[in-house]
């Protein structure tokens, strides 16, 4: 399909995934972020401690016509407040961290995610903090 897909993913079977990001650092971060969420059918956005506070006017610029997710962002003080109702969280990272962990591609989260989605699990993806 070309183009951008604004179907709700609630339809292919069991809730979208929560995006969680931990510390955003700047706005527009934010912003962008809410915008390739609507892209991709994905409404539900927790904020934790955003650096620079929220509301951000500059989020709302660099959402480009995202504003429903903006408007419906949840924000929280800290990680465990923002995914205590989730059953399963995948966290993501660009470092090693020398623990015992699954590791799974995109390709094998998304995948995973649909079918934990499925039964009924609550799932939510974390990113961030940034400077981390």
């Amino acid at each position: 399909m070309a183009g951008t897909d604004k179907r709700n993913l609630t339809a292919a079977g069991g809730a979208a995934p929560a995006i969680v990001l931990v510390q955003p650092q700047l706005g527009q971060n934010i912003g962008t972020a809410a915008r390739a969420m609507l892209n991709c059918g994905l409404e539900e956005m927790r904020l934790v401690a955003p650096r620079d506070g929220w509301p951000s006017e500059y989020a709302v610029a660099a959402a480009s016509g995202a504003d429903r997710v903006l408007d419906a962002a949840k924000l929280y003080g800290d990680t465990a407040q923002a995914i205590a109702d989730l059953q399963v969280v995948y966290a993501t990272t660009a470092r090693e961290r020398y623990m015992v962990k699954p590791i799974l591609t995109a390709r094998e989260a998304a995948a995973d995610m649909r079918a934990k989605a499925a039964q009924g699990l609550k799932v939510g993806v974390l990113f961030g903090p940034e400077r981390m």
